[in-house]
């Protein structure tokens, strides 16, 4: 009995250290967003996201808006939701002294239209249009017996003014006025920190963004469908798109570098920024469009493998119809968490305490440690999005391999979906959390790779080290993604923890890399041409809706937000037929290794994949000769034990 007690307690040891490592992994996430969520409350407790982009008067009040008051301030608080502009009293002299403009400004309902020559013509615009453009307690009657109407009034004469796009300042078109404006402004934002003014430019072009999103998930959904029903015209359709979007967008990106860099207008920061990264978008392009144009000349003529292997998957995702709406509720999840990711990250960008001056007005100052919060919120953004993938992956590849190991094929699992995503909530979250974490631990070193490339811009040397530092982590995510995606399905299959599943699945990849490395390479290199297409098309939409826009706006940036949120749009949707292509493969794989096709250990693999394997990597004769009978009549036999 002694004896049975301590095999029992053997047997039960690795599963006690896997549940308390998924456990404390789980715990380690929970408080990470512990932290997230102390900062958004911060963030929206501090910032003020409105001031950003409807901008306020010298006494604290957002243009726009209703406005609470500020001690100290008698002017602050007043309801300026009509008043939707921001009007400098002496616009044609201005100054700036620590990133402020010295004028006293005013929330006005519209710009003067016309020069105002005297106190009359004040009062006179104020009666007619409803707009005030003296300090907010001078009444309109006073305007011409107040003895102090020419310090609370704009400077005489009151230049002509229109409403500009960005900021909604109202901007004199006197070409005196606008010049002196003009230099002021330039300054000021020139000497603004990058991450206000790339705020600034994905707030001014919100609604492209968001345009842009929805035009990549369309894109996205079209290609899932094509996927399913995919026949040899497509994939020869789909390249042509490919190569035509590539060529395409290389060469517009050329052309605007061209444009901007040849424009002697281009005075703004903003501006010169948006050279550099067009420069940089270009060069990018232009490399991968020569390689992928190389690779697909190289595999033209084996592509049909991959269609074979997508007819296959096919069969199986109808099978398992619901495999593709599983994107749809990921992609869903995403945006409410980029959306939330967003707001936080604007609330910080203006996040200050509202403080009065001697003169009544009202000075924002900002606050400590925002850029360290920054930095924290930027990697809850990765983390979260690379856990929120690594669901979908183990929810997929959990229904793929209930599907596969099942004996009678006619009669598929009931409800393989939701039983996935059971077993992923009761025992896997752990693992997915350890998946996602590794990933973002390679992706943070990238990112900072890319920061000192650009600030040691200067020095050639460092250029070069830090280049080859950036391909080499790049080329290790990409390893570690494609490890992680099969340590998954080995835990899917056998139950084991993260470590050990990816341990086993490496040892299977690396006995069976002659049959399977052709066949995934095919299917891979099909899938993202589709990423491809998606990105393509989607940023030649904001290349042409953005360029349209170029005054004060750091446009590049949003337009390379909407690129990465393209590309995980795509890579959520396609990633279907990945995971369930490499799910299927590496489970093909196993099954191969635990059962030999007799009587009494039967394989799982149907008829069709055994021989597309058979056929496209040319198994060895011993292989060859293996009893390959069809079993789908067997319900009895070997079940697959655990490697």
């Amino acid at each position: 009995d002694s004896g049975d007690s301590i095999s029992e307690r053997q047997e039960w040891r690795p599963v006690i250290y896997r549940k308390c490592t998924d456990i404390l992994w789980l715990l380690l996430f929970c408080l990470f967003w512990a932290g997230l969520m102390f900062i958004s409350g911060y963030a929206l407790v501090a910032g003020a996201a409105e001031r950003l982009v409807l901008g306020y008067d010298s006494f604290g009040n957002i243009c726009g808006r209703k406005n609470t008051p500020v001690e100290g301030a008698n002017l602050s608080g007043l309801d300026m939701t009509n008043k939707k502009y921001v009007f400098f009293l002496n616009s044609c002299s201005l100054e700036i002294q620590s990133l402020k403009i010295s004028s006293l400004s005013l929330c006005v309902s519209s710009c003067p239209q016309q020069q105002l020559n005297s106190l009359e013509d004040l009062q006179s615009f104020a009666r007619n249009n409803g707009s005030f453009l003296c300090v907010y307690n001078l009444n309109v009657s006073s305007y011409t017996l107040n003895p102090k109407a020419a310090q609370l009034c704009p400077t005489l004469p009151v230049p002509p003014s229109k409403s500009f796009p960005l900021f909604n300042r109202c901007v004199p078109q006197n070409p005196e006025c606008y010049s002196k404006y003009a230099s002021v402004l330039i300054r000021m934002v020139n000497e603004m920190d990058v991450f206000q003014r790339i705020l600034s430019g994905i707030l001014a072009g919100r609604d492209t963004v968001i345009g842009l999103s929805v035009l990549a998930l369309a894109f996205s959904f079209i290609l899932v469908l094509a996927f399913r029903f995919i026949q040899t015209l497509l994939i020869h359709t789909l390249i042509a798109l490919v190569v035509f979007g590539l060529l395409f967008v290389s060469g517009v990106l050329w052309w605007l570098y061209y444009d901007y860099r040849n424009d002697p207008s281009t005075e703004l920061e903003t501006e010169k920024e948006n050279v550099k990264f067009l420069l940089g978008y270009a060069i990018f392009s232009t490399v991968v469009t020569v390689v992928l144009l190389s690779l697909i000349f190289v595999l033209r003529k084996k592509l049909q493998f991959a269609v074979q292997l997508f007819r296959i998957v096919g069969k199986i995702i109808g099978r398992i119809p619901f495999l593709l709406f599983q994107p749809l509720w990921t992609f869903l999840i995403l945006i409410v968490f980029w959306v939330f990711w967003v707001a936080v990250l604007l609330s910080l960008g203006t996040a200050g305490t509202a403080q009065s001056t001697l003169e009544g007005q009202v000075e924002y100052r900002a606050l400590s440690g925002i850029c360290y919060m920054a930095w924290y919120h930027f990697v809850g953004l990765i983390w979260t999005s690379e856990f929120i993938l690594a669901c979908q992956q183990m929810v997929i590849a959990g229904a793929v391999v209930a599907c596969y190991f099942n004996r009678n094929k006619n009669n598929p699992p009931p409800h393989p979906v939701l039983s996935s995503i059971s077993v992923l909530f009761c025992y896997h979250l752990g693992t997915a959390v350890k998946g996602s974490f590794l990933i973002m631990i390679l992706r943070i070193p990238r990112i900072l790779l890319f920061y000192l490339y650009n600030t040691l811009s200067q020095k050639k040397n460092a250029k070069r080290v830090f280049s080859c530092c950036f391909c080499w982590v790049c080329f290790q995510k990409s390893c570690l993604s494609y490890f992680n995606q099969h340590a998954y399905t080995t835990t899917a299959i056998n139950g084991t923890n993260f470590c050990t599943s990816a341990k086993d699945a490496a040892c299977i990849l690396a006995r069976n890399s002659a049959k399977l490395a052709s066949i995934s390479c095919f299917g891979d290199f099909l899938l993202f041409l589709g990423k491809v297409f998606v990105v393509c098309f989607t940023v030649f939409g904001g290349l042409m809706a953005f360029n349209y826009h170029r005054e004060l706006q750091a446009w590049v940036v949003p337009l390379l937000l909407v690129g990465f949120f393209a590309y995980l749009m795509s890579h959520s949707f396609l990633s279907v037929f990945e995971v369930t292509a490499d799910a299927m493969l590496l489970s093909f794989a196993i099954d191969m290794e635990t059962n030999d096709g007799t009587a009494e250990k039967p394989y799982f693999v149907d008829q069709e994949l055994l021989t597309f394997v058979s056929q496209s990597n040319k198994l060895t004769e011993g292989q060859k000769h293996r009893n390959t009978r069809p079993f789908q009549d067997h319900e009895d036999g070997t079940e697959l034990q655990p490697m």
